[in-house]
């Protein structure tokens, strides 16, 4: 089966034709999202990638089968609406996203959020193939993640089920834009390790790493900080410590709620490989007292830039084929 998967990303607006059988991507297109001229035009926008990515030579719109969308924030499951997504410029408040590309393409067409679609793809073709169980996070600007639970994501209630990165990890900490103190975002996201960077410089601490940004604090970055690492700096070193046993507290919550087969690490700041999953690993060792870890696989994921767009559209072929008792009880008189 051919599905389309879209990345509504803040930079790059993506879709792909994907064989959701193999995991495949057939033909791949994206443009610059310019998320700040508003809704409407990012819609019309991605309807017309999405008309490309299925009329590239070769394919044909009567072998697709539905479309899925990945968005970076909350949706309805039920009715496929946009209801708040944070990190675009612009207000996305009860936008009837899969409707308006749905009426513009004619395909059927389901939301998905982003991190969930990311964990999707893994568990199917990617780090945690063939696991029954599959839990992970994406750590980046925010800190998502999801479950996989028997092949299907697991959305709870709402569809925000598997949201990691706002467990408390802290329960006085920092102040999290989801209004919560403490959560795990504040402390391991991309912007709270590169705080962690900043902090040292302003605090006079011995690093190179005012030499790398070369006197500009602005460019201190998860990746600078791993390159200071990766040179020998101590403190760097210790502020990816710091930054993954937080994680590790996030990945131990998961394992002891879930009891997974396999644990995926993705996004931005997994790319620090074995200066983040080191701690990880060392903290579930500390922490998972009544799950047995040797049997549990915590890896980064595998398949870097192509998860996104491949889980939403597994996302759109599984609804397709079998929607969700939720989904049929409210559209169901």
């Amino acid at each position: 089966m051919l599905c389309v998967g879209v990345d509504l990303g803040g930079t790059n607006l993506r879709a792909a034709l994907v064989d959701v059988g193999t995991g495949q991507v057939v033909s791949d297109v994206r443009v610059p999202t310019l998320a700040a001229e508003g809704p409407p035009a990012v819609i019309e926008r991605m309807a017309t990638l999405i008309s490309r990515a299925i009329s590239e030579p070769g394919q044909s719109r009567q072998s697709v089968a539905a479309i899925g969308i990945g968005v970076p924030g909350l949706y309805d499951p039920s009715t496929n609406v946009v209801r708040f997504l944070p990190n675009l410029p612009t207000t996305w408040l009860n936008v009837p996203l899969g409707r308006s590309i749905e009426a513009s393409v004619g395909l059927p067409t389901t939301l998905v959020n982003d991190s969930r679609a990311f964990i999707l793809a893994e568990a199917t073709f990617g780090a945690g193939r063939g696991g029954d169980t599959v839990v992970g996070m994406t750590v980046g600007t925010g800190i998502g993640g999801g479950a996989v639970i028997g092949g299907r994501l697991h959305l709870g209630l709402d569809g925000t089920a598997g949201e990691v990165g706002h467990s408390t990890v802290e329960p006085n900490g920092f102040l999290c834009g989801c209004g919560n103190r403490g959560c795990l975002e504040a402390y391991a996201s991309g912007p709270a390790i590169a705080t962690l960077g900043v902090r040292a410089i302003r605090q006079g601490r011995t690093t190179i790493l005012r030499d790398l940004v070369e006197n500009d604090l602005n460019q201190v970055s998860p990746e600078v900080i791993v390159r200071a690492a990766d040179l020998g700096d101590a403190i760097a070193q210790q502020i990816l410590d710091e930054a993954g046993g937080y994680l590790g507290i996030g990945v131990s919550n998961l394992i002891t709620l879930f009891s997974p087969d396999a644990v995926i690490v993705g996004g931005g700041v997994a790319e620090a490989g074995e200066w983040v999953l080191r701690p990880i690993r060392a903290m579930v060792q500390r922490r998972c007292r009544v799950t047995p870890i040797d049997r549990i696989t915590i890896a980064k994921a595998s398949l870097a830039g192509e998860a996104g767009v491949i889980g939403a559209a597994v996302w759109a072929g599984q609804r397709l084929a079998q929607p969700s008792k939720r989904q049929i009880d409210r559209v169901q008189p």
